[in-house]
């Protein structure tokens, strides 16, 4: 067995390190003594020759290291992901009632402790998602850990999308353990069924970090005709639909996503004549609306992620002004926007100032009522501000 590579980091790069964030960026690494392979353990050392942390090493990443302990006698290995894992099922059940909801996030990555790793709960499948060379590397272990503590012998993999790409890992879906998901599963959440697409949905099947926004909007619905946009498979409108909305017009671009929507509505028992099914591309659609001079009571804008990195604030910014502008357009007095971004490069700081200044081309006064998050099976280190991504506002509009 090859003996741990050492990983010495420049002058002051320690403080991020000292101060319990996760992250070790390239620029900060002097040297590396011993051999170091990706996914590999490494000790993280001050260029003062303190011993800092322990560490898996990604190559092509800009995060060359992620930190996994703070304590040299808690090394990177069964014990400690057996720790982790354990401590994050238990957090959630003690807050998360399985007789209200059979979904739920388990583990965030990060802020669980275990750097690159998700794990969703979908009634009796997990979904996981391994976007690190740390976590792949000990996919095997993980697997066989999360079986052992959660007593659910169906695991899927989705490690797909640009987090990954970007770590230099080849896309992953399939089978771990078990059998293959049926094209839908049904989920429970909030007293209300869905169905779920655990093999080709967004994300892994289902937007899980909105469970508590959807519970927020149906406040807010009763008697209003509702524009959801980006409605993927109804996450938002039924709930808007059961909290008392006179009519939902829903703006989808898949065409997969609006036949989820429609079974996800029939078995929900809702009347089609209360819905408005729109395919097309949101910006386009909202600018037919604004030049006919619809209208609507609410607003939802839940758009995908404009800035999966921080080189594309600049352009997602754009974005979500333009649509925000729209969106502020086409609410009538008293109306109601409730507008998100799931961009982790985009700050609730930037978020807002991008927001105001929609409202001002739009010439709209415009109050904060509440500011939203991603659900609390989602939760977030105090050390690791990158992992609060989801940020929304509920506004009216004067």
């Amino acid at each position: 067995m090859k003996n741990t590579a050492r990983v010495f980091l420049k002058a002051g790069k320690e403080k991020s390190v000292l101060r319990l964030h996760p992250w070790v960026f390239a620029n900060a690494v002097q040297r590396i003594e011993g051999e170091v392979n990706a996914g590999d353990a490494v000790e993280v050392i001050s260029s003062q020759g303190d011993w800092l942390a322990w560490g898996t090493y990604s190559p092509q990443s800009q995060i060359r290291i992620r930190i996994w302990s703070w304590n040299k006698d808690e090394p990177i290995g069964q014990e400690l992901i057996r720790d982790r894992l354990r401590r994050a099922i238990l957090l959630r059940e003690s807050y998360v009632s399985s007789r209200e909801t059979n979904c739920m996030r388990l583990v965030h990555a990060e802020s669980d402790g275990l750097p690159g790793l998700i794990v969703d709960r979908y009634d009796t499948f997990l979904v996981v998602q391994l976007l690190t060379w740390g976590v792949e590397v000990r996919k095997a272990l993980i697997v066989q850990e999360l079986v052992a503590l959660t007593r659910l012998s169906n695991v899927y993999e989705r490690s797909d999308g640009e987090a990954r790409r970007i770590e230099g890992l080849e896309e992953q879906k399939g089978v771990l353990v078990g059998v293959q998901p049926l094209p839908t599963v049904r989920i429970i959440e909030n007293a209300i069924p869905y169905e779920v697409d655990l093999c080709n949905g967004h994300k892994t099947g289902f937007y899980l970090d909105q469970k508590a926004n959807r519970c927020r909007v149906m406040h807010y619905v009763k008697d209003k005709e509702v524009l959801d946009c980006f409605s993927y498979s109804g996450g938002m409108t039924i709930p808007s639909l059961e909290g008392g909305a006179k009519q939902v017009t829903c703006i989808e671009e898949s065409e997969e996503a609006l036949s989820l929507m429609k079974r996800n509505l029939a078995i929900n028992q809702i009347s089609t004549e209360k819905v408005q099914v729109i395919r097309g591309d949101v910006f386009q659609k909202l600018r037919e609306f604004r030049d006919r001079g619809r209208t609507f009571d609410m607003i939802i804008l839940d758009p995908p992620k404009f800035a999966p990195t921080i080189a594309h604030v600049a352009k997602a910014s754009r974005g979500y002004k333009d649509i925000n502008l729209l969106a502020l357009k086409l609410l009538g007095e008293g109306g109601i926007l409730v507008t998100f971004s799931c961009s982790g490069g985009v700050s609730l700081d930037l978020f807002q100032k991008i927001v105001f200044g929609a409202a001002l081309d739009a010439k709209r006064q415009v109050k904060i009522l509440e500011y939203l998050h991603q659900a609390s099976d989602h939760p977030t280190s105090l050390s690791f501000p990158e992992g609060v991504y989801l940020k929304g506002l509920v506004l009216t509009v004067d």
